[in-house]
């Protein structure tokens, strides 16, 4: 709007992210999980940007808020609940488009795109990239390490094993997580993710979610300062995560005997699942070690794995 002259900033409320134009339409920005937003206000229409990261839940509370129509987009990198419960419906129209669909599109990314293209013939990675990004089809992330289902809630008989932290700030979210076994499966649920917190914050926070200050919460034995303090918060039985040797590929291991199922609002261990996946040399062959990014809650589980459960029976240890 700025560059075509139409931005006026008395028109723009920075607070409640609103801009109202001249003839009365308001656009309001805002995020999907914020139960106020998905609960509260009507609209005429609903962009909802990347929205294979978000809940069908999610859509549902929204699009029923809805009054003229939805749009929705992302990038095709798998299938997620779009393509189960909405694609085959008669008041949907589906519209593949790429970058040459764009006439914004940056040279740069252009010049990225195409020099993908030229690699799809030697590299399954380019191949299923240039198929998402370049072509705009439906592809499948390459090498991702777990499997998961997702679920509506965790089984009322299930057994809570332990709570899991891994502690971010600046740029890392805090993550916490709860994780139930139950007929020999993981049931996994989000509690928290979300950067900045201090550690007094996380007491808070786990206080308003009724955790109870007896029940074990293992946390990542390279912040042993986060953990005094969180004890320090009344959650005393905090325990370091005992990792020992080669722990990533150790904890993988474990966990891939289980069949996982996370919650469906766990939104963000979702998207972690769906782009956690072994690394590649620059020649695309697949390593023994995953990348180091999309792993908050992955840790925090992994931690669980190392210190609840053995890779060999299966069972879990209490502590």
């Amino acid at each position: 709007m700025s560059d075509t002259g139409r931005w006026v900033g008395d028109r723009w409320n920075g607070t409640d992210f609103k801009y109202t134009f001249a003839n009365g339409s308001v656009i309001e920005f805002f995020s999907a999980d914020s139960d106020a937003k998905l609960r509260g206000a009507r609209r005429d229409w609903l962009y909802m940007n990347e929205c294979n990261n978000i809940t069908f839940n999610a859509y549902n509370e929204l699009a029923m808020r809805t009054k003229q129509g939805v749009y929705l987009d992302w990038n095709p990198t798998n299938a997620f609940w779009f393509h189960q419960e909405l694609q085959q419906d008669n008041n949907v129209d589906f519209i593949v488009i790429n970058y040459l669909d764009n006439e914004a599109c940056p040279e740069s990314a252009k010049d990225f795109i195409l020099n993908a293209k030229s690699k799809a013939t030697t590299s399954t990675f380019w191949a299923n990239w240039y198929k998402v990004y370049g072509l705009g089809e439906l592809g499948s992330l390459q090498g991702t390490i777990f499997d998961f289902t997702q679920c509506n809630s965790i089984p009322k008989d299930a057994e809570l094993l332990s709570y899991a932290i891994d502690f971010g700030y600046t740029n890392d979210p805090t993550a916490l997580i709860e994780v139930y076994k139950f007929n020999g499966e993981l049931f996994i649920n989000e509690l928290i993710y979300e950067t900045k917190l201090t550690n007094q914050a996380i007491c808070e926070i786990m206080k308003q979610l009724n955790i109870s200050y007896s029940h074990t919460i293992i946390a990542d034995s390279a912040e042993p300062k986060s953990i005094a303090e969180i004890r320090l918060g009344g959650f005393t039985n905090t325990i370091p995560a005992k990792k020992g040797q080669d722990s990533i590929r150790n904890s993988i291991n474990i966990l891939q005997n289980y069949k996982l199922n996370v919650t469906a609002n766990s939104t963000n261990i979702i998207k972690e699942l769906r782009n956690y996946r072994w690394d590649e040399n620059k020649d695309g062959k697949q390593l023994n070690t995953p990348i180091d990014k999309f792993n908050h809650s992955i840790d925090a589980l992994r931690y669980v794995a190392l210190n609840k459960l053995n890779k060999a029976t299966g069972v879990y240890h209490i502590y």
